[in-house]
């Protein structure tokens, strides 16, 4: 793994021979009205709340989602956390998506609850007995009924408008010694050797940027997130930051790997991360963004571009009484 200060190291080998192509607030219950999908540009995007949350949720989506979870848990060597939690007994996993996450720790687990929260029911019905799902939004007020142990945030970057009320209702739900870990990724690639300098990446992340600032919804939190624990009271906050290789260009195996797996979420991930701001926020026409994704499609499988994205993992502790 390259830690934010380490320079990672090109690989002078092929890995670029085949071209990668993609393949084709109150807690609610699962009515009916929240699978009634919105579809926009070939898209299908979640009903409950709609229109608060950028990204897609159809089964391409959800393909990707299930990649990077696994490129995660290879980013961490098979952990699910940092933070050093004892016996959980009650954990909650805000943003869940498909609930890999949940229902790993629940697997891990058994001894404790573990419920998961997103907008969309995109789920699994076969999970753990100790694991639950529901539809909710993490900008509502929480009115759970008892604190937790440990609070998991992973990917809600360009999803809160108002983080300082998240924090402050992530602290107020946890008990006392109990953690709120929270893993986010930046948006623009960057590279060691200056190579995405010029690249469509400056445009992609520039514009990408731009469009959560207009959203209401900052896509930067990746850089806010550890001083934005401590001003909400949070003790013992760290932080820990990592290299995302896009691509397999690194010499190291492991960042090889890495890449590899990433350049396939980048890949499939495009259309479901961007063409909802990029359309209805930007102003752009459908046409318009999908010549950038052709264009990024491109430099994602340019082997002489040493891009890779950062990746921020913070923990913070409620103080002991």
């Amino acid at each position: 793994m390259a830690n934010r200060d380490e320079e990672i190291l090109v690989d002078s080998g092929d890995d670029y021979d085949s071209h990668y192509v993609a393949t084709d607030s109150e807690v609610t219950s699962m009515r009916s009205s929240i699978v009634d999908y919105v579809y926009e540009n070939g898209r299908r995007y979640h009903a409950y709340h709609a229109g608060s949350y950028w990204g897609s949720n159809d089964e391409k989506a959800i393909d990707a989602m299930e990649i990077c979870h696994h490129l995660y848990g290879l980013l961490l060597h098979g952990r699910l956390h940092l933070a050093p939690i004892k016996n959980p007994l009650r954990v909650l996993d805000v943003g869940t998506g498909t609930g890999s996450w949940a229902t790993d720790f629940a697997d891990l687990h058994p001894g404790a609850t573990v419920i998961g929260t997103d907008l969309s029911p995109i789920q699994p019905s076969f999970v753990p007995p100790n694991v639950y799902f529901e539809i909710d939004d993490c900008c509502d007020e929480w009115v759970y009924k008892s604190p937790f142990d440990f609070i998991h945030v992973r990917g809600l970057y360009g999803c809160v408008a108002d983080w300082g009320k998240f924090y402050q209702q992530a602290l107020k739900n946890l008990h006392p010694g109990g953690y709120l870990e929270q893993a986010e990724m930046s948006v623009t690639p960057v590279s060691d050797d200056g190579s995405t300098a010029g690249t469509i990446y400056e445009i992609w992340g520039q514009k990408s940027l731009e469009a959560g600032d207009q959203f209401g919804k900052t896509l930067r939190i990746v850089d806010e997130s550890k001083q934005r624990m401590i001003d909400a009271g949070f003790v013992n906050v760290s932080e820990h930051r990592y290299k995302l290789p896009i691509g397999p260009w690194p010499k190291d195996p492991h960042l090889k790997t890495l890449g590899r797996f990433f350049r396939i979420v980048m890949e499939e991930s495009l259309e479901m991360w961007a063409m909802m701001l990029w359309t209805k926020i930007l102003g752009w026409s459908r046409e318009e963004v999908e010549v950038i994704f052709a264009r990024m499609r491109d430099a994602l499988n340019n082997p002489s571009i040493h891009a890779y994205l950062e990746i921020s993992v913070v923990y913070g502790q409620k103080p002991e009484i």
